[in-house]
Formats: structure tokens, sequence, C-alpha cells
């Protein structure tokens, strides 16, 4: 059975954010985990190592796997701020053209530092990608 490595931990977010090497990205750091914990409105937890997660969902697809996921997070990682929003939902394209510089894979947007975006509008795909998943998923 294919086990998720990435599942919410115990372990301290603050810590983890203290370990960031980067003094830039650590205050970067901070200044996200304010801005998530305040548009999402719940506390912040850390998902596998380095993910700082922020509410969750319990998905299935079709092929029978499931798991437990947050419905939006970040992680200060050492070439780029990884944000991680829903995958499909549909307005976060639009939104990234008024955004700022950053580059996307998946589910994932990159950023370099917070000043390189538009705050008010990470506010809106973080409120977008939540909105999306607990519709998408209700009853978590």
């Amino acid at each position: 059975m294919y086990e998720l490595k990435t599942k919410e931990t115990d372990n301290s977010v603050i810590e983890f954010i203290e370990q960031v090497d980067q003094p830039k990205k650590r205050e970067d750091a901070y200044r996200l985990l304010d801005i998530f914990t305040e548009t999402t409105g719940y506390q912040a937890k850390m998902w596998g190592p380095s993910i700082i997660g922020f509410g969750s969902y319990h998905y299935k697809y079709a092929s029978g796997h499931e798991g437990d996921a947050p419905l939006v997070g970040f992680s200060p990682r050492k070439a780029k701020i990884s944000l991680y929003f829903a995958p499909g939902e549909t307005k976060r394209e639009q939104l990234l053209k008024e955004f700022g510089k950053h580059t996307t894979g998946k589910a994932c947007v990159y950023i370099n530092k917070v000043a390189d975006i538009d705050v008010e509008v990470l506010k809106e795909l973080i409120k977008e990608s939540v909105a999306f998943l607990q519709e998408m998923y209700p009853g978590e």
C-alpha cells in the first residue's frame, strides 16, 4: 500500500522557521505565516518535514488512492519559496496574471521573496483555493 510522505505532524512551525538559514527568507516565512493564518483562519501545522499547511481536507481519487492534505500552505525552500494552492482551481490563472514575479508547477507557485508579489492577490489565491477545495471535498 502506498504510504503518504506528507502527513500532518506535531512539529513546531516556529522551530522550523527558525531553522531557515537565510535571514530574509526567514523574515518572509514569518510574513507568510501571518498572511496565511489571517486569511484562512486556520492555525499553521507542519506537514511532513518542510511544508507549513493550513486547514486540511480528505481526498479520494477514482483509483482508490486517498489521503489528507492541507487546504493551502507554503515552504521556505533553499532556492525559492513554494506556495501550495489547489490544482484545478478556476480563478488561479487569472489571479496569477496580477500576482507579480513567480513561476508555476502543477500545484505550486514559486516566488523568490514576498516583496516580488502583490499580497492582496496572494490573499485572493488563498481564499479561492480554500473555497474550491471545501466545495470539492465537503465535510472537512
